[in-house]
């Protein structure tokens, strides 16, 4: 049964952090309504990564929602723009990628968004296909839409421009790109974090001067990630992929904050409103633990993104490693030639670590034992032993074959 204008609009601005505006986007819902036609909902992702993490998934869910209403997903992958990099939120300029680096990140993408959106109502574009064949003319024109002044009001900018902290033209340049996105597509709303909130009001402004009617800006909150403090990064270690092991999914969302809790369920879950409500209401007067709470929705992500049987089984593994103290049932094993080995080495041959220094910080933390036994001391050189079991932190395990 076809919604009404209202009946959507109530459904799509929950979870939202601000919507410009409200009455603009009744007014299309109530086109759309009326004509059969749907809208044109666009989203744009730099691929300047391989993977996506739950951050991503926030506006991919809100994507989505407009798709099981009927509306036209378009996915613009930004192919010139990751070769800029989004300045937004950032307090220095971001290191470029080649083209060959970002279409290699952009299959991985095309691959994973699918975990979510509905292919037969996603128009894939990248925006390559008009940045390619614009000349030093069109350019011109394109960079003559903005001041330098009104671009100094983005706060990361003013900010970097007070620190004396360098801003490349290049830099101001990457919001003029996605605004002309808006506009090559003629986009009827845009989603996007709050930091995009300047890039897409942008994008209004340009599609007006084409003579298009400006697209409605839908802001969703930004995730924070596992260290409760940041945007959710994969350069910052704090995210949670979407391709993650189910084990170690499951294992990251237990270590989340309790006070975190209901906003992963509102923003990266499909779970509805009211089975949110009555999780909240459960934790607020006690009759619901917090950590049943979080079981849950561990359950749930991994559900999502794998299957309930994984979601299952990665529950029973936490369930036996982490409260009956046992080990896990597939510790991956690696063959260790040395007698006798550095302790630093040992992780990183065993890919505990990512490097030397990621091993001493473990070790200075307390977060290594060997054989159930902590280790305290960075330059220890241990004997190696067939069957030996290594630990970092509360997930992290290998088992050492001679």
């Amino acid at each position: 049964m076809l919604l009404s204008a209202k009946e959507q609009l109530e459904l799509l601005e929950r979870g939202t952090a601000q919507i410009i505006s409200r009455e603009e986007l009744l007014q299309k819902l109530e086109r759309s309504v009326a004509t059969g036609k749907p809208l044109r909902v666009k989203l744009g992702v730099d691929p300047t990564s391989s993977d996506i993490h739950l951050g991503h998934t926030v506006p991919l869910q809100k994507l989505r929602q407009f798709q099981d209403l009927g509306h036209t997903a378009v996915l613009i992958i930004g192919d010139y723009t990751a070769m800029i990099g989004d300045p937004s939120g950032k307090s220095s300029t971001r290191p470029r990628l080649s083209h060959e680096e970002v279409l290699a990140n952009a299959k991985t993408y095309q691959d994973q968004v699918f975990k979510i959106l509905i292919p037969e109502q996603t128009e894939v574009v990248f925006n390559g296909d008009w940045f390619s064949k614009m000349s030093f003319s069109d350019v011109a024109n394109m960079t003559s839409k903005l001041t330098v002044a009104r671009m100094l009001e983005r706060d990361d900018f003013a900010k970097r421009f007070q620190n004396n902290q360098p801003i490349s033209i290049l830099e101001f340049i990457y919001p003029l790109m996605q605004a002309t996105d808006s506009v090559e597509i003629r986009a009827d709303v845009e989603l996007g974090g709050t930091d995009q909130i300047f890039n897409i009001l942008l994008g209004r402004d340009l599609q007006r001067d084409a003579g298009q009617e400006a697209q409605v800006v839908m802001c969703l909150p930004l995730l924070v990630g596992l260290d409760g403090v940041n945007k959710m990064s994969k350069s910052l270690g704090n995210y949670i992929g979407i391709t993650d092991d189910p084990n170690d999914m499951y294992g990251k969302v237990m270590s989340l904050a309790d006070e975190m809790m209901i906003t992963y369920f509102e923003l990266v879950t499909n779970m509805d409103k009211a089975e949110i409500d009555q999780i909240k209401k459960g934790l607020e007067d006690g009759s619901l633990h917090p950590k049943e709470a979080k079981s849950r929705l561990g359950m749930q992500i991994v559900e999502q993104y794998h299957s309930r049987e994984a979601a299952i089984k990665a529950r029973d593994e936490f369930e036996k490693v982490f409260k009956a103290g046992g080990l896990p049932e597939d510790i991956p094993e690696f063959t260790i030639a040395e007698d006798t080995v550095w302790i630093v080495k040992l992780l990183v041959d065993c890919k505990l670590v990512s490097s030397n220094s990621d091993g001493r910080r473990m070790i200075e933390q307390g977060a290594v034992k060997v054989n159930d036994q902590r280790i305290d001391d960075s330059k220890l050189h241990i004997e190696v032993e067939d069957g030996m079991v290594i630990q970092v932190g509360k997930r992290k395990f290998a088992k050492v074959r001679k």
